[in-house]
């Protein structure tokens, strides 16, 4: 027996406490009625009575609105960057960060499935006050840079797609879409997920149409994908800046809180099967994320590398070189693809700063408020006429400094017998993670080191 979870950010846990072995009745009469046909969906898969495709669907969904942040507007800038300047070579620096990202994901999932906690609300039960209290104030910055990023990457979508719509009034327009987003999830879980996915479809749509105009070398992808190597100080420096922004902070605390009391265990031998559904999520989600920024960067690399273009600094750039590199509505594809990143992320974001507050200070304001509240930067930003593109260089940079925060206590969390119980992480998982979270914040460490010394 499965029980609904809410939809997302969930209520804190004195409000809704983990739930014992044995489920109550009505547990999913309360479900709206899209929720309570997954619901049913999710009880027959852990019953057996469903197999395969079909016992999976019902899981589907948390691990894509997860992978949203790692196709943001910051990833289309670097992704771009990257292939323009060293054509196919950083391909294994992408591969390599999705790799990571399965991996942080999955142990996110898993610890939303073991506890019915999500981190947020796991630090505030184990650290001290004084901890709890500092985690949340770098969170809340860490979420506010985050929207920046990608309610600007929106409005340059728009602005690019119309030109005669200035960039101010496009962030007013982007206001109003994330707003009707937003309003989707009071229907339920499920259809906020499949606005999401159909965005993220969008995105696809977008890259695997210019891949197809950009003929890019299939010898070439390969020998990249598989071939690690750099090329001189300045491809280390852009390779770090790939790998070491892998993981948003944002997501790992999302994740967990998608998967807490989405669909609910009532025993360990339920929550281990939600849990080999849901690393299934990760694994399809994360994967059409991947293929989508080594798209970008490919198209980049056959488009741009080489050409005597000079380099493409700025979104606006790029989508001018696209259209005329490749022609046919390349450079429309390209906005499309960056106005579905912009609004799907910044939604994403949004609920994000609503788990964050609500874990760690038992706080929760209006969704509608929130999202007025942190996307008033980004109107300030464009309305004083700084510069878009390095602003959201700059918000990238901001959130360095949280990634330590939230991958340090999920490993620290995940290998806990006594928090995890069944799901614990294994000897062999700890010690990767450990050594992934190493490298992804010593990276973020190195950047923000020549960022302050300016070396």
């Amino acid at each position: 027996m499965v029980v609904e979870a809410q939809t997302p950010p969930p209520t804190p846990p004195e409000e809704i406490p983990k739930l014992p072995g044995k489920v109550a009745p009505d547990a999913v009469a309360v479900a709206l009625p899209g929720e309570e046909r997954v619901l049913r969906a999710a009880e027959r898969a852990l019953s057996g009575q469903t197999r395969g495709l079909r016992a999976l669907v019902p899981f589907l969904g948390p691990a894509f609105v997860a992978a949203v942040a790692y196709v943001d507007p910051g990833n289309f800038a670097t992704n771009i960057a990257g292939g323009a300047q060293y054509g196919y070579m950083l391909l294994w620096v992408v591969l390599t960060a999705n790799l990571m990202a399965m991996l942080i994901q999955s142990m996110s999932a898993k610890l939303g499935i073991a506890t019915g906690l999500n981190l947020a609300e796991v630090c505030r039960e184990k650290f001290p006050r004084p901890v709890v209290v500092g985690l949340w104030i770098q969170a809340e910055v860490i979420a506010m840079a985050t929207d920046l990023a990608e309610f600007i990457g929106a409005a340059i979508g728009i602005h690019l797609l119309f030109p005669d719509v200035p960039l101010l009034a496009a962030g007013v327009i982007t206001a109003f879409a994330a707003f009707g987003i937003l309003a989707i999830q009071s229907r339920g879980f499920r259809g906020f997920e499949a606005v999401i996915t159909g965005l993220v479809g969008v995105i696809v749509a977008a890259f695997a149409f210019e891949v197809i105009l950009a003929r890019p070398s299939v010898g070439a992808v390969v020998g990249g994908l598989i071939t690690p190597r750099f090329d001189g100080t300045e491809s280390v420096l852009l390779g770090a800046g790939i790998l070491g922004a892998t993981v948003m902070p944002h997501v790992i605390y999302l994740h967990s809180a998608l998967t807490q009391r989405r669909v609910v265990g009532a025993t360990d031998a339920e929550q281990r099967k939600i849990f080999s559904f849901e690393r299934w999520d990760v694994i399809i989600a994360m994967s059409i994320a991947g293929l989508i920024n080594i798209a970008m960067l490919t198209i980049a690399a056959a488009a741009f590398y080489g050409q005597n273009i000079g380099p493409i600094s700025g979104l606006d750039q790029a989508f001018a070189a696209l259209g005329a590199r490749l022609g046919n509505g390349a450079d429309i594809f390209f906005g499309l693809g960056l106005l579905a990143s912009g609004l799907s992320s910044s939604s994403v974001g949004t609920l994000s700063g609503q788990v964050v507050m609500q874990g760690f200070i038992r706080r929760r304001i209006p969704l509608f408020l929130r999202r007025a509240i942190t996307m008033a930067p980004a109107l300030i930003v464009i309305a004083i006429g700084l510069d878009p593109s390095r602003s959201l260089v700059l918000s990238q940079v901001v959130l360095s400094f949280g990634i330590p925060f939230a991958l340090i206590p999920l490993l620290l969390f995940c290998r806990d017998r006594g928090l995890m119980g069944s799901l614990v992480n294994h000897r062999v998982t700890t010690l990767i993670a450990t050594a992934v979270i190493g490298v992804i914040v010593s990276l973020n460490v190195f950047l923000l080191v020549l960022l302050v010394t300016g070396k």
